[in-house]
């Protein structure tokens, strides 16, 4: 019998060394299947707005839901001065358990596959929403999500050539250094205008904890496909209002968006649809090449058990994980202090 106290442990290393195995691009294909069909069940997860607690710094959130058989949760921050500080900006682990008997079934880092799963969330979406034949990409903000949202928008929508803009040109450097071997035609360029110039995706990534016009409305022409990522949270925004008004916005779960998406800037009942609903093909996406579409996109607690359900299943029958004694395991449930006194005899029975 499979000791249940014993819980599975997907450490940085595990993760990494996984990702590698299967491919990168392989990893983001899969990642963006286990999301949708998860999203096309849609109905039987429990959703609630992610518990946030904000301070002058960043934030640090919580992020819980259940299928009804199992409980998924991660915990992340946001803290976007740690990068002068030689931190990352965002850190996460996450956890499953099991609803019958509550026991966790999984530990995993989620810093790496949080990125993994917002870039396969993102084209996703595009793939619902971008314009036909789409094959170029701008890029504004060019740090740690950039690459990976890359080559998910390669692998899953057949994205051929980014567009890259930072304020901070070593960032570009950087990312076209990583990519260089991608398959990726990458053009670093002067200022967001430039970037934007030909695209059919534009692509926002940045993280300042601020209202901020990283998209101003004249850089943005009919047809495009917006998707706007950045960390968000209540008072960053990304993304001149006006362009909202011209858009038809879709989100992940609208009660959370209109806290803290690009959504926060228009009025409560500005209408949106909800990515399940373009999927399970109950309300439309794209319906016209001069459609300005623009997904909303903050991140949601179904994606990231998706994440942690595929990590699970990639990781059975493996050796990319280490066994963690998490839980007590008192010879009968009601004699937890029995463990204690059981211990310290065998202790000195050692001595």
């Amino acid at each position: 019998m499979k000791n249940l106290n014993i819980v599975p442990f997907v450490s940085v290393d595990h993760m990494m060394k996984l990702v590698l195995s299967r491919g990168i691009e392989t990893v983001l294909v899969e990642l963006a299947a286990t999301i949708e069909e998860d999203f096309k069940r849609w109905e039987m997860f429990d959703k609630t707005p992610r518990v946030a607690s904000h301070s002058a710094e960043g934030v640090i959130e919580l992020m819980p839901t259940s299928d009804g058989d199992v409980y998924g949760f991660k915990y992340v921050n946001g803290h976007p001065a740690n990068m002068k500080r030689g931190f990352q900006t965002v850190t996460a682990f996450g956890v499953l358990s099991q609803v019958t008997n509550g026991y966790p079934v999984l530990i995993s880092e989620m810093t790496i596959l949080t990125a993994l799963r917002t870039a396969a969330t993102s084209a996703l979406a595009a793939r619902y929403l971008m314009p036909a034949g789409a094959r170029t990409m701008a890029m504004i903000g060019n740090g740690a999500q950039s690459e990976f949202q890359a080559l998910a928008f390669k692998a899953i929508c057949g994205i051929e050539e980014v567009r890259l803009f930072d304020i901070d040109p070593s960032a570009t450097g950087k990312c076209m250094a990583n990519l260089a071997d991608s398959g990726i035609r990458c053009r670093a360029c002067s200022s967001g205008e430039a970037a934007v110039q030909g695209a059919d995706i534009i692509t926002t990534v940045t993280a300042d904890k601020q209202y901020a016009t990283i998209l101003s409305d004249n850089m943005v022409g009919a047809g495009v496909h917006i998707n706007a990522i950045g960390g968000d949270c209540p008072g960053k925004t990304e993304l001149h209002k006006d362009i909202l008004l011209r858009s038809d916005m879709f989100v992940e779960y609208a009660p959370q968006t209109r806290i803290e998406g690009e959504l926060q800037q228009l009025d409560a009942d500005h209408p949106v649809t909800e990515m399940w609903e373009v999927m399970n093909g109950s309300k439309p996406g794209r319906t016209s090449a001069d459609q300005i579409t623009l997904f909303d996109s903050v991140g949601f607690a179904i994606e990231d058990f998706s994440a942690l359900r595929y990590v699970r299943e990639q990781i059975a029958g493996t050796d990319l994980y280490q066994e963690l004694d998490l839980l007590a395991d008192p010879d009968t449930p009601r004699d937890l202090f029995g463990m204690l006194l059981r211990c310290e005899a065998g202790q000195k029975d050692a001595a």
